[in-house]
């Protein structure tokens, strides 16, 4: 096995620290924020398929796997100009440029969760997203004792300030509030410390914390909410707004498959967070917890194996 990743990306120390081989391909995606980043793109591309095509003679791969997001794009182009077959995986329930451009050619599209296959307009197979080992499936307590808020590594501004402000109201409610700040909230972190609250800036370590909490608020990033349904635990999902929205669409599949509510990020406040925890039923929480354990995929790596072994023929 070989993967290809982004040269200058975190991948150079974590592949290679896992044991895999890598290559790599100076590559850089489409940023609809800031588009004057733009303008060195249609330098870069054909570099990076030029090598992207000699990482694949090199190899002579069976079939080639892309995981979306624009780093894949210049291996899957090549597998698709040297005819071998290729697969794809979105994270996400809207489809990234890279994946709509390549589906149609695909011998088969992985999905995380329910609705890419509308956008894209043809079958998908419902993988959902692989995880690490040691996210077990359990039941939370209702109602819930300890609370876990995460924006990612990188944190979520709006989601730490709103924690702050309602921190005095959440350590009343939860015997302990979990709180994944990110490395731009340590300042917060160290200001507002207290007893019931673990404020940290950075964790590798999620399948510890989703295993001590009973109820989850973070944004709507497909990892964290993937970790949830492993474990099995209701959800409060604050989407990001960036990126185009597509976090939106992943909250409202959730939502609608009964295992999260919904907050709109211009609506998070610390006092609204307390209304909207202070008017969850009971049983609703743990109708969120059944539908959260089961659209929950802690089979989700074996699952992607299966369609590339079928796509092989072995």
């Amino acid at each position: 096995m070989l993967l290809v990743g982004r040269a200058g990306g975190p991948e150079e120390t974590i592949v290679r620290e896992a044991g895999f081989e890598l290559a790599t391909v100076r590559i850089r995606g489409l940023d609809r924020d800031a588009p004057w980043k733009n303008l060195a793109l249609p330098y870069l591309i054909p570099i990076a398929l030029r090598a992207a095509l000699r990482i694949v003679d090199r190899f002579k791969p069976d079939v080639v796997l892309g995981m979306g997001g624009y780093v894949m794009a210049p291996a899957v182009a090549a597998a698709r100009m040297r005819h071998i077959p290729y697969v794809l995986h979105e994270k996400d329930v809207r489809p990234g440029l890279a994946t709509r451009y390549f589906a149609a050619s695909a011998a088969a599209v992985c999905a995380t969760l329910p609705g890419t296959e509308e956008r894209l307009r043809r079958p998908v197979v419902l993988t959902g997203v692989p995880l690490r080992e040691g996210f077990v499936p359990r039941t939370p307590e209702v109602p819930p004792r300890r609370l876990l808020i995460t924006g990612g590594s990188q944190g979520a501004r709006r989601l730490n300030e709103a924690t702050w402000e309602a921190l005095g109201g959440l350590c009343e409610r939860f015997e302990e509030v979990i709180h994944v700040a990110g490395r731009q909230g340590a300042d917060g972190v160290a200001q507002h410390a207290r007893e019931r609250y673990t404020g940290l800036t950075f964790t590798d370590d999620m399948e510890a914390l989703m295993a001590r909490a009973d109820l989850v608020i973070s944004r709507a990033g497909v990892s964290t909410i993937a970790e949830a349904a492993a474990v099995g635990l209701p959800m409060i999902l604050v989407p990001g707004t960036f990126g185009g929205g597509h976090q939106l669409e992943n909250a409202a599949a959730i939502v609608r498959a009964g295992a999260a509510i919904s907050i709109a990020d211009e609506e998070l406040t610390g006092r609204h967070l307390i209304t909207v925890l202070d008017g969850l039923p009971t049983e609703y929480l743990r109708s969120m917890a059944g539908a959260s354990a089961a659209i929950g995929r802690r089979d989700a790596a074996q699952r992607v194996l299966r369609v590339l072994h079928e796509v092989v023929g072995s």
